[in-house]
């Protein structure tokens, strides 16, 4: 018996391996995935993944495949155009776009550096339940027969469509349907100076560089659009890019390296992440639209939350209840500001006129504009810097004023979770 199972080894899965393994646990990460292998992502770590990877000893091995870092940032919303560099966070001041099947198995293999156990195209069929408790899982490897093991803990960390979150049925709160649909794609000799943000009515992009010279752009509209969009998804992105400053004549003179990648299958939510013999990770139990690129950076947090409640409690030092539920009210007081930022975000929809005076405010103040884009980033807290004194101190009293007859929309507080039971 394992102590703990995860099902799933992607950046949540094998991160969640790593870090206990780490402590001395005994764990067997699976997933019918092989590595390397690509898989659908924004593709940006954001400044707190990037210091976690640096803290895991890791970020070296991400530049050492090639990754370009991006400290400069161009984000352009409409109203005002600002340009500037990320604040520091942690000791780093660049994120990182790696491609995922870099990424990837970057962490596969600090998984099994660390001792875990790594079954790569194992398929898990269902979970092993024993009085209520899940003990287990129940799979096969690519052309063999079933094979049971059991353990202490089955951990989920199977993406957006869980098979184990779909076998525990948790509850969820803070959900919104599908906002926004997104297609990415690759380009050859498309030059970037750094990443490059750009909101018009009903649109938002982004150009970042990747691994092997690559820029990688990302077009969003709201989903109320899809169907006309699959038409002809290829003219819609290039027209995007056309009406984003000058990253459309960049692509037209470079090549597209690659196909083009897109999903409308991007509802949002926060689900419970345990119960008896089971807790979820990444975003089996947290799913947020891509459109702000946290993704990568929130399954690191949550990973390191989870391992240290799992260690605490299967190690005896507290009831493993005990411990899951103070990891879910650290996740939910992490990550609700920037969920419900997101949500808004992921409307696409034009800002406010009442927006254009945060931004005028800050267009001519390099450390403004870093502390803003270190909101985007998850540096900065949401909430921090939406609170009305922060606000009055960047736009003054009188701007204040003014965007509170506007009624501007900040991020609402997220509501308090309640205690399990």
């Amino acid at each position: 018996m394992y102590d703990v199972i995860i099902v799933g080894a992607r950046v949540a899965g094998a991160s969640t391996a790593m870090l206990l393994a780490r402590r001395g646990l005994d764990v067997l990460v699976v997933d019918r995935a092989t590595f390397p292998s690509d898989t659908l992502s924004t593709h940006q770590v954001q400044l707190p993944g990037i210091a976690r990877l640096a803290r895991w000893g890791l970020l070296e091995r991400v530049i050492a495949a090639a990754t370009p870092a991006t400290r400069a940032v161009r984000f352009d919303p409409g109203p005002a155009v600002l340009e500037g560099r990320f604040p520091v966070h942690d000791g780093v001041d660049a994120l990182y776009s790696p491609r995922r099947a870099i990424l990837d198995q970057i962490l596969v293999d600090a998984a099994r550096a660390a001792g875990a156990e790594v079954r790569e195209g194992f398929a898990v069929d269902e979970l092993l339940e024993e009085d209520g408790r899940i003990t287990g899982v129940r799979g096969h490897e690519r052309g063999g027969g079933p094979v049971r093991e059991h353990a202490r803990l089955v951990i989920g960390a199977d993406g957006r469509h869980s098979l184990v979150a779909k076998a525990v049925r948790p509850p969820a709160h803070h959900e919104h349907p599908a906002l926004s649909v997104a297609y990415y794609t690759y380009w050859e000799d498309v030059p970037v100076a750094g990443g490059e943000v750009t909101g018009r009515p009903f649109r938002l992009t982004g150009a970042w560089p990747t691994n092997e010279g690559l820029t990688m752009t990302y077009v969003a509209a709201p989903v109320a659009e899809f169907h006309a969009l699959r038409k002809d998804i290829e003219g819609h992105v290039l027209r995007t890019l056309d009406g984003a400053g000058d990253i459309g004549e960049r692509v037209r003179a470079g090549r597209r390296a690659e196909r083009l990648y897109g999903t409308a299958d991007l509802a949002s939510w926060v689900r419970r992440p345990y119960g008896p013999g089971w807790a979820l990770v990444g975003d089996a139990g947290l799913a947020m639209d891509p459109v702000t690129g946290q993704g990568i950076s929130d399954a690191f947090r949550d990973a390191e939350l989870l391992a240290d409640a799992v260690h605490a409690g299967l190690g005896g030092e507290r009831p493993l209840e005990a411990a899951l539920a103070g990891y879910e009210r650290e996740r939910d007081a992490a990550v609700l500001p920037m969920y419900e930022f997101t949500a808004q975000l992921a409307t696409c929809a034009p800002p406010p006129p009442e927006q254009a005076l945060l931004f005028e405010a800050i267009a001519r103040d390099p450390a403004q504009i870093s502390r803003f884009f270190g909101v985007l980033t998850g540096a900065v807290p949401v909430a921090e810097y939406f609170a009305p004194r922060n606000l009055a101190r960047v736009v003054g009293f009188g701007g204040m004023a003014r965007m509170m007859l506007g009624r501007v929309r900040a991020p609402r507080p997220a509501a308090a979770v309640p205690a399990p039971g």
